[in-house]
């Protein structure tokens, strides 16, 4: 192609509008060549804004378009996305497609690139954010010397899927899994409050490691995307200390196990004893101690992410590979994802909620009042 980039077009402008700048960015694999949409102002202002034409059909896509990002709702979100892809591999154009997908609709996706001969690859984005790919990087590093011992982690049920993501990609899949069942409190014990229990929680195995899972399980209809009280929090404990991903975003934490040495018996004051890891800190951040602001997470981070992802299906045109060698690992996690949510139960509706009064850092650290909770 004398050194162009292959062309793609992005479908959907609501989650599409971090594919679409990612594909701006200097650093993508792939040159933009057009909107898929049904034609909304949005996505006009999109199409304007990234001087390349408005489709509103799928056979509207110029041949010569090598892939095709596919960020519309399937059917999970009551959408065709699934539809969507597996008509644009029929035209020969390969397709990233963004989760979740029923895995009767991704083993269709999956038999439609392999009919079709084109490469198909199903996106869970977060593995693809710089903090996460962190995490996943220091964890295969700490299970190189060490196994996990027990997993704790929590989200919102709305990235369960992406959740399960990043485990598997630290452990190196998730088999073999099994679960208890949720934790419920009696009767009195609820009487004691009158908030409502954000989490609830689920002990089981994942990858063969013990694992507490808690999960917020309720949602605005009205408004889906909001009201979550953090997307990931992971922690992986060994021997030796425990690896913390505190936010989705950062920081990634490393915190040696506390452990008190024989020799210090003897000493006359504590401190004194000749262990190593007594010079170890108690806890350190690999990498930024902060997390950015979601300015930074919107305009870049994730940007970036959709690049790495646009760049891991490059690679599988490039290799010729098969769709279904991680295809069968993503058709694991949803059935994984069903397992999970089908021991949670429905998903409790809340109408109407208010927006959170969102709080800096700073907040906490100037004078205050004395906490509404104090005795």
């Amino acid at each position: 192609m004398s050194g162009e980039r292959p062309r793609m077009v992005v479908a959907g402008t609501k989650f599409g509008r971090i594919y679409l700048a990612g594909a701006a960015r200097a650093d993508s694999p792939y040159e933009l060549a057009g909107i898929l949409a049904r034609g909304s102002e949005r996505s006009a202002r999109l199409a304007r804004h990234y001087a390349v034409p408005l489709f509103t059909e799928p056979e509207e896509i110029p041949k010569d378009v090598e892939a095709c990002c596919v960020v519309v709702g399937a059917a999970i979100n009551g959408g065709p996305g699934a539809r969507l892809a597996q008509q644009l591999m029929a035209r020969g154009h390969h397709v990233l497609q963004e989760h979740p997908l029923h895995a009767r609709e991704l083993a269709d996706c999956l038999r439609a690139a392999r009919e079709h001969r084109v490469a198909y690859r199903l996106n869970s984005h977060y593995v693809h954010v710089e903090p996460v790919r962190r995490f996943i990087t220091a964890a295969r590093r700490l299970l190189a010397r060490q196994r996990v011992l027990h997993i704790d982690a929590a989200c919102a049920f709305q990235v369960l899927y992406t959740l399960l993501d990043i485990l598997g990609r630290a452990l190196g899949g998730v088999r073999p899994w099994g679960f208890g069942t949720t934790s419920d409190l009696p009767p009195e014990v609820r009487d004691l409050t009158d908030s409502p229990f954000v989490y609830r929680g689920l002990d089981g195995v994942i990858a063969g490691v013990p694992c507490t899972l808690r999960l917020q399980n309720d949602m605005d209809p009205g408004d889906p995307d909001n009201h979550t009280h953090l997307f990931h929090r992971i922690t992986l404990h060994t021997e030796g200390g425990h690896l913390t991903l505190l936010n989705t975003h950062g920081p990634v934490m490393w915190s040696p196990r506390p452990h008190m040495p024989g020799d210090m018996r003897e000493t006359v004051r504590m401190e004194e004893s000749r262990a190593a890891h007594f010079g170890h800190p108690s806890a350190e951040p690999l990498g930024p101690a902060t997390a950015p602001d979601y300015r930074h997470i919107l305009g870049a981070l994730w940007p970036e992410g959709a690049v790495g992802a646009l760049r891991a299906l490059r690679e599988d045109i490039d290799d010729g590979t098969d769709p279904g060698r991680d295809g069968q690992y993503h058709l694991s996690l949803c059935r994984l994802t069903r397992d999970i949510t089908d021991r949670f139960g429905p998903v409790r509706l809340h109408r109407d909620v208010p927006a959170p009064h969102v709080l800096p850092a700073t907040a906490l650290t100037e004078d205050a009042p004395e906490p509404r909770n104090s005795p």
